[in-house]
């Protein structure tokens, strides 16, 4: 197979930029003097996705500050995880806090409309009778909503977003070591979906492949954080690519069926790094084939996160 086609843009990570956040953060949340300069900068390079979330702390305000009513970038936020609510809430009670959280967000990011919406949390496609998908999407219809998405993290969760017709955009996290999502049909019926947006994180798994041998990797049986590092040097090193960082960053973007690929950063010079890497050359299709051959399968546990603390 000869090289890509297409090569999945930057999108700016910005959870780091509201909250302390990730696995491989040593330098703690930046001042907010920082984070502007990172937000303008990363805008002024030809950035065009901005990622961020109400649950973010400061996250969206800070962009509001930074970039207000900016028409050069896209901004997908992310609906409140409304954590209050629970099966003694009424539908009228489940609208007003989706109104709140919508509201709170484009307040935040000093606009009049949020660009996409993404639901926090999958499982409020379905939750309480459909009361918070339906709210959601009756602000879209009143125009406070452009676009709607849903964050997943499983194959499952993907499968039942791409089949709802209002999903436009959807995150999900995907790197070098995951093969669930073309194990699943998941590939294949975004396939059949070619007007939704695809945006990846954790293509760095928080930091982790990258960190280096003495990283803190989690306690998981199986985990061999020494021989998964010797493997991605080796296999960074035999494909010709400058660090282990440029290989899986450059992996994710191979992917065809990714439009962006959500990086994080607290630091202008992490965007300047992560710019430099995005304008080399994504793998070629072989070269996709040869990491898949020479780096293990990961577990759900490693995959998600979420797991990892339950696992401790």
């Amino acid at each position: 197979m000869g090289e890509t086609n297409t090569s999945a843009e930057l999108v700016l990570g910005t959870a780091q930029l509201g909250m302390p956040y990730g696995a491989a953060n040593r330098t703690g949340q930046p001042s907010e003097q920082e984070a502007k300069l990172i937000l303008r900068s990363a805008v002024n390079a030809g950035v065009r996705w901005i990622d961020t979330a109400a649950a973010y702390g400061s996250s969206e305000q800070r962009i509001g500050a930074a970039l207000p009513g900016s028409l050069r970038v896209r901004t997908a936020t992310k609906l409140s995880p409304l954590d209050d609510i629970d099966e003694r809430t009424t539908p009228g009670e489940i609208r007003w806090a989706v109104r709140d959280s919508v509201r709170r967000s484009c307040t935040r990011l000093k606009v009049d409309r949020l660009e996409v919406l993404m639901l926090h949390r999958a499982a409020h496609l379905t939750a309480f009778d459909g009361a918070i998908w339906h709210a959601v999407k009756a602000f879209r219809d009143e125009g406070a909503i452009y676009d709607l998405g849903v964050s997943v993290y499983a194959p499952e969760e993907a499968l039942q977003a791409i089949a709802d017709r209002d999903v436009r955009h959807i995150q999900l996290p995907f790197n070098a070591l995951d093969w669930r999502w073309r194990e699943s049909g998941v590939i294949e019926a975004l396939a059949k979906r070619p007007n939704v947006t695809v945006h990846a994180r954790s293509a760095l798994l928080q930091g982790l492949l990258a960190a280096g041998p003495d990283a803190h990797w989690p306690d998981l049986e199986g985990v061999d954080a020494s021989e998964m590092h010797a493997r991605l040097v080796r296999t960074a090193r035999d494909l010709g690519r400058d660090s282990i960082a440029d290989l899986c960053l450059a992996y994710v973007r191979a992917q065809s069926w990714i439009d962006g690929v959500v990086v994080g950063m607290e630091s202008l010079q992490q965007l300047a790094l992560n710019l430099a890497l995005f304008k080399r050359p994504p793998l070629t299709q072989d070269e996709v084939a040869a990491v898949d051959a020479s780096l293990p399968r990961a577990t759900e546990r490693l995959l998600n996160p979420a797991l990892w603390a339950k696992a401790a």
